[in-house]
C-alpha cells in the first residue's frame, strides 16, 4: 500500500470508529431505558399489591403466592435484556477502539516518512480521544466502570466530529522541532494521563449531577442518576482515577517534556503558553489530590476542583492554538 492508501484508510477508519461508537452509545440508550421500564413496572406491581396486603387475611397471601413467579419471571427477563445491551454497548465500544487504533496506526503510515501519528491538532485529538475510551475500557473491567458507557461513548462522538468538521488537515511529514523519540515518550504518557483525567471528570461531573437531583428531590426512580452508584462510590471512583492519572501527569509534563523541549529548542524551560498551562494543570490536580487526601476534602468540593482542572487541561490541550496560535511554540496545526 502506498502512503496515500494508508492515509486513506486511516480516514475510513475514523469514520467507521465514529459509527460503530454511536452504535454503541444507542445500545447504552437502550440499556438504561430498559432499567427506567423495570423501575416503572416495580412501582406499578408495588402499587397495586398495598391493598391487598392491607385487606389482610389469606386471600391476600393466596393473591401474593400466585403472581409471584410470573413476576419473578419477567424481572429476569428485564434484567438479562438490561445485561444484553450492556454487554453489546461495551463490545461495540471495543471494535469502535480498534478501529480508532488502526486509524492513527494508518495515519502515521501514510505520512513520508512514516511517522508518529501527532505531528497537527487532528491527530493529537484523534490520540487524546482514543486515550480516553482506552482508559475507560481498560479500567472498566477492574472498578466495574460499565455505567460510564453513555457518557464515554457520547464523548467520543462529539470530540471525533469536531476533529474531522474542524481540524483536519492531510497527512504530511513532521516539522523539525517534532524528530525526536522524547516526543513519543510525552505524548503517549500525556495520552494516558489526559485520558484517566477524562474519566475522572465525567465521574465528578456526575456526582455533581446526582447530588444536586438528589437535594432538590427531582431523581427519578430507575432513571440514569438513579441507577448510577452512590455518591461516595462515584467520590472514590474519581479520585481513584486523578491518583492514576497524576503520577503520569507529572512525568509527562515535569519530566518528559522539558527534555524534549531542551533537545527542540535548546533550553529546558521557555515560558511557551503551553508549557506554562500544563504546569497549572498539574499544580491544579496536585491541589485535588493534597485537598482530598489531607484535608478531608470529599464530595462537591473535590468534585469542582476536579472539573476545575480538567478546563485548564483541554485549554492547554485545544485553547492555546486558538488563542496564541503561532504565537506558541507547540502550534504544529501546519504540521
Amino acid at each position: 500500500m502506498s502512503t496515500a492508501d494508508f492515509a486513506a484508510f486511516s480516514n475510513n477508519a475514523i469514520m467507521f470508529a465514529s459509527i460503530v461508537y454511536t452504535l454503541a452509545f444507542l445500545a447504552h440508550v437502550m440499556e438504561w431505558s430498559a432499567t427506567r421500564a423495570v423501575s416503572r413496572a416495580g412501582t406499578t406491581r408495588a402499587a397495586v399489591a398495598a391493598p391487598a396486603s392491607g385487606a389482610g387475611g389469606s386471600a391476600s397471601g393466596t393473591t401474593l403466592t400466585a403472581t409471584a413467579g410470573p413476576d419473578g419471571e419477567a424481572d429476569e427477563d428485564a434484567e438479562l435484556r438490561i445485561e444484553k445491551w450492556g454487554r453489546i454497548g461495551v463490545a461495540l465500544t471495543i471494535v469502535a477502539v480498534l478501529l480508532h487504533f488502526a486509524a492513527l496506526v494508518s495515519r502515521g503510515l501514510g505520512s513520508d516518512p512514516i511517522r508518529v501519528p501527532w505531528g497537527n491538532m487532528y491527530e493529537f485529538t484523534l490520540a487524546g480521544a482514543f486515550g480516553v475510551s482506552l482508559m475507560y475500557l481498560v479500567l472498566g473491567r477492574r472498578h466495574n466502570l460499565r455505567w460510564m458507557g453513555l457518557p464515554v461513548t457520547g464523548f467520543e462522538i462529539i470530540v471525533l466530529m469536531l476533529a474531522v468538521l474542524l481540524l483536519y488537515v492531510p497527512a504530511g511529514p513532521l516539522v523539525p522541532a517534532l524528530h525526536s523519540y522524547w516526543l513519543v515518550i510525552h505524548v503517549m504518557a500525556a495520552v494516558i494521563a489526559s485520558g484517566a483525567f477524562a474519566v475522572g471528570a465525567i465521574a465528578s461531573l456526575l456526582f455533581l449531577v446526582k447530588e444536586r437531583s438528589i437535594n432538590r428531590g427531582r431523581l427519578r426512580p430507575g432513571g440514569y442518576l438513579d441507577r448510577l452508584p452512590d455518591l461516595p462510590s462515584l467520590d472514590r471512583v474519581a479520585y481513584r482515577l486523578h491518583a492514576f492519572g497524576f503520577p503520569i501527569w507529572t512525568f509527562a509534563a515535569l519530566v518528559a517534556g522539558p527534555v524534549w523541549a531542551e533537545y527542540a529548542w535548546g533550553s529546558y524551560w521557555n515560558w511557551d503558553p503551553k508549557e506554562v498551562w500544563a504546569f497549572i494543570s498539574w499544580v491544579v490536580y496536585a491541589a485535588y489530590l493534597h485537598a482530598r487526601a489531607t484535608a478531608g476534602w470529599r464530595g462537591r468540593a473535590a468534585a469542582v476542583i476536579a472539573l476545575v482542572g480538567f478546563a485548564t487541561l483541554l485549554f492547554n490541550f485545544v485553547g492555546i492554538n486558538f488563542f496564541f496560535g503561532g504565537g506558541s511554540m507547540h502550534s504544529y496545526a501546519g504540521g
